[in-house]
C-alpha cells in the first residue's frame, strides 16, 4: 500500500473505532510501517474521531521524526513491538471500558488475561499479558513489552488499556476489537458459571490456526 492510502486507510479505521465507541476523547493511538521501512503515527494529543491524514508523524526507517505533528508520548510501545516482533505491520492503543474494566478485577490471570471463551479471541491474539500500572508515556511500559521478547501480539495495561500488534492496519484493528468484545463477554458472563473452551479445544483452534500460543 502506497503512504497516501495508508494514511487514509488509518484515519478511515481510527474513525470507525471512535465512533463506535471503542476509544474516547484524545484517547488511543495507532502507527503502522511504510513501504520504505518508516513508520506513520498518530499525533499527541488527537482524537481518533478526527485524525488527518496529512498531519500524521512520520518516522524515516532510521526511527528519526521527519515530519507531521508531534507524535503519542505512547511511542516507546508502539516500538517495543515493532523492534521485538518482525511480523508487526501496526500497533493499536485503546482505551477501552470492558477491558480496562476486566484489568481491575483481582483474579484475572497476569499471563493469560482473557479467558478461553470463544475460538476468534484465540485465533486473533493468542495468549494476552496483563502489565501493571504504569504512568501514561512512561518508558518502562516499553521496557515491559520488550521483555516479553516478542512473544505476545497482544498486551493488557492495567487500569489503562490494550495494545495489539498486527501485520497491518487493518489486522492489529481487528485484533483489538476482538479483545475487547472478549473481555466484554468475561464482565456479562462473570459468576454465571460459564463453560470455557476447554483445554483440547484451544488446542485444536492453536493447532489449526498456527497460534502463537506461548506458556
Amino acid at each position: 500500500m502506497n503512504e497516501a492510502a495508508l494514511r487514509d486507510q488509518i484515519c478511515l479505521l481510527a474513525r470507525s473505532l471512535f465512533e463506535r465507541g471503542l476509544t474516547h476523547g484524545s484517547t488511543g493511538n495507532i502507527s503502522a510501517r511504510t513501504e520504505d521501512g518508516g513508520l506513520l503515527v498518530s499525533p499527541t494529543g488527537t482524537s481518533f474521531g478526527r485524525l488527518d491524514p496529512g498531519r500524521l508523524s512520520k518516522f524515516d526507517h532510521q526511527g528519526q521524526h521527519i515530519g507531521g505533528n508531534k507524535p503519542t508520548k505512547e511511542m516507546p510501545l508502539h516500538t517495543a513491538f515493532y523492534d521485538t516482533r518482525s511480523t508487526a505491520g501496526a500497533v493499536v492503543h485503546l482505551h477501552s471500558c470492558h477491558s480496562v474494566a476486566l484489568s481491575m478485577l483481582p483474579d484475572v490471570d497476569p499471563d493469560s488475561f482473557l479467558p478461553p471463551l470463544t475460538a476468534y479471541g484465540i485465533m486473533l491474539l493468542g495468549k494476552v499479558k496483563l502489565l501493571p500500572v504504569f504512568v501514561p508515556g512512561d518508558p518502562a511500559m516499553g521496557t515491559a513489552v520488550r521483555g516479553l521478547a516478542g512473544k505476545r501480539s497482544a498486551v493488557m495495561l492495567a487500569n489503562h488499556g490494550p495494545i495489539v500488534a498486527g501485520k497491518d492496519v487493518e489486522a492489529a484493528c481487528n485484533a483489538i476489537e476482538e479483545l475487547e468484545a472478549t473481555a466484554r463477554l468475561a464482565l456479562l458472563l462473570r459468576g454465571s458459571g460459564v463453560l470455557e473452551l476447554n483445554a483440547e479445544q484451544v488446542q485444536a483452534v492453536v493447532s489449526k490456526f498456527d497460534v502463537e500460543w506461548d506458556d
